[in-house]
């Protein structure tokens, strides 16, 4: 299978299984990964994703040169012939964590920047290298990498389709940790961990308040959360934390 999808407890894992060939986004690929994302939208036992790829030299290598370019080419005038993705047209209120275990290029570092957080291999590297096929990123590179990073930061690896290790995207906060390639899967489980043991529903108000806000002005921004914040203050969610506080013990979330 092109995508391998597993569930352990509250955190479901997507494996994009293509070592062979960089872990590229071939069609086979991108359908599977789309309906593995369905299946963890939707199911209430699952509460964060870990995104990563198959084997040691890759994260997501981007789209498959002899598959996908052609078929994006051939329905160029059709901005949806895609299915839709994390990246564009799938929208995920549950956080999600960008395992990257090696290269990530191009879509690849699309799919990275579509997930809420971002641990890295040391022996990862990253970029956009579009330009250098005549091409320009697809998948949301040309908009989430300048309101990731700083724009001149963004430009250096948009227009020069330059690629930068974990360290150099570690210091420009395009990513949260650097870890030795063996440790990476087990700190994005850990950090998993950590979220689960939040309020579900309160992690994703939270994502929502940020994804939503970052697209309004702060006035509208504060609006927008004061709603969030009136929304899981009536939630039982809420009743079991402050009640847990008080009593001292670990809360009991139920997502509801």
């Amino acid at each position: 299978m092109a995508v391998n999808y597993e569930k352990e407890g509250r955190v479901a894992i997507f494996t994009i299984n293509r070592p062979e060939a960089m872990n590229a986004l071939n069609m086979e690929t991108v359908q599977g990964l789309l309906e593995a994302m369905l299946d963890f939208r939707d199911d209430p036992e699952l509460w964060v994703g870990i995104v990563t790829g198959a084997g040691e030299k890759a994260f997501c290598g981007g789209a498959d040169i002899k598959d996908t370019l052609p078929f994006m080419r051939e329905h160029r005038r059709d901005q949806w012939s895609m299915p839709p993705s994390i990246m564009r047209g799938l929208e995920m209120a549950k956080p999600l964590i960008a395992a990257i275990n090696g290269m990530a290029l191009g879509g690849g570092l699309e799919l990275a920047l579509a997930c809420d957080i971002r641990i890295a291999a040391e022996n990862a590297r990253l970029g956009t290298p579009e330009v250098n096929l005549g091409l320009i990123p697809g998948w949301g590179g040309t908009q989430r990498l300048p309101r990731a990073i700083p724009w001149c930061k963004a430009a250096e690896l948009l227009l020069m389709g330059k690629l930068i290790d974990a360290q150099e995207a570690y210091r420009i906060g395009l990513v949260n940790k650097v870890v030795p390639q063996a440790e990476v899967m087990a700190t994005a489980k850990e950090w998993a961990q950590i979220i689960c043991k939040a309020g579900p529903l309160a992690v994703r108000a939270a994502k929502e308040a940020m994804v939503r806000g970052s697209a309004m002005t702060l006035e509208e921004g504060l609006k927008l959360e004061n709603l969030l914040v009136a929304y899981v203050m009536g939630t039982e969610d809420f009743d079991e934390g402050t009640r847990a506080f008080v009593e001292k013990r670990k809360p009991n979330y139920k997502a509801k």
